[in-house]
């Protein structure tokens, strides 16, 4: 079993094994004491794994209530939370007592959400049914939800008590779900790893998908560690979201998924930094390239005018600008602030 150990406060353990699964029980029972549970999934991953990891789970002696919403972005708003605190209210759970987040990275972003705000907090586990969440969204302790105005614009800070990677999930997944997890997988090779970028070239992700993960959590572990609350140096994982974001508001957070909408943000803000001269030439169309061999899309029908404007409601907006995320070569990132006025330029709109 590979083990990695996120240290902020609570620390917790991201464990990663084919087969992790049919342990989720007594895994679970080693962070979470109280007496009742709260299993949260969706309409299309319950079917596949949620009586057995409600039997898992009973076996050890929990209470299990299993909450299941319709699968899909379109979920991810607050009135699906709202729901699943009620619930949980209704259910008669305690401070004591906890959450089980089992699906992708909408499941744990609302499971997760919900638990931060039930009772002022109730501790929560990942286990993550996607490639994006497993190697992204389930760690760090980020969790929300959608407005109209934008993607992720409500949400908290709340930390897992543990995440339980089972790799076998992902032989379920639709090739275009594995490739939307490959988005993710790629920004981590673009941001820190110009070797993990040289091996998604060269060879199958699938004939080394546990070290695939685990060298992308473990990117991210890094990260989270040194900037919990993202003030600094945890927006780098953000490269590609900021346009991508955008996209998939144009979208109405629907037909564009969140990994592909993040590879055409990668590709357009590696052309940007080509643009103004901070980013090696040639980056975009690598990384355009590598998108394409996942058979991934590398642009959107939407102007880029209408992208940028997309991006107003950004998380990363400030008053003067938009901080963007990116690199200067694969495997080396920064962050540059821009000021909204010089935006359009950098894009190529204005000469």
């Amino acid at each position: 079993m590979k083990k990695l150990t996120v240290n902020v406060n609570p620390k917790y353990d991201i464990l990663i094994e084919k087969g992790l699964l049919s342990m989720a029980g007594e895994l679970v029972k080693t962070v979470l004491t109280g007496k009742k549970l709260a299993l949260i999934s969706d309409t299309n991953v319950y079917p596949l794994y949620g009586e057995s990891v409600k039997a898992s789970l009973e076996a050890q002696g929990y209470a299990v209530y299993e909450y299941v919403f319709r699968a899909g972005e379109v979920s991810k708003k607050p009135q699906t939370v709202l729901d699943m605190v009620e619930f949980m209210a209704d259910k008669g759970m305690t401070r004591g007592d906890g959450v089980v987040a089992l699906g992708g990275g909408v499941c744990g972003d609302m499971a997760g959400f919900a638990a931060s705000i039930f009772l002022r907090g109730i501790d929560f586990v990942q286990i993550p049914t996607t490639l994006l969440s497993q190697v992204d969204s389930s760690v760090g302790g980020k969790t929300g939800v959608d407005l109209p105005q934008g993607k992720n614009l409500c949400g908290a800070f709340h930390q897992p008590r543990l995440v339980i990677i089972d790799p076998n999930v992902l032989d379920t997944l639709t090739d275009h779900f594995f490739a939307d997890g490959m988005g993710e997988v790629i920004k981590y090779g673009c941001i820190k790893s110009s070797s993990l970028f040289a091996r998604l070239e060269n060879e199958n992700p699938k004939d080394f998908i546990e070290d695939l993960i685990f060298e992308s959590v473990d990117t991210k572990r890094i990260v989270v560690e040194n900037d919990e609350k993202e003030h600094g140096e945890r927006a780098l994982l953000n490269f590609g979201h900021t346009c991508g974001h955008a996209i998939e508001k144009l979208w109405n957070f629907e037909t564009v998924s969140h990994g592909e909408a993040v590879g055409i943000g990668m590709v357009m803000i590696a052309k940007a930094g080509e643009n103004i001269g901070i980013t090696e030439q040639g980056t975009a169309d690598r990384i355009k390239t590598l998108l394409e061999k996942y058979s991934m899309k590398t642009e959107d029908i939407h102007p880029v005018a209408e992208i940028i404007s997309a991006m107003n409601a950004d998380k990363k907006r400030t008053d003067k600008g938009i901080k963007f995320a990116m690199i200067s070569k694969i495997g080396e990132s920064f962050i540059k602030s821009v000021p909204m006025e010089d935006i359009p330029k950098m894009f190529g709109e204005i000469e």
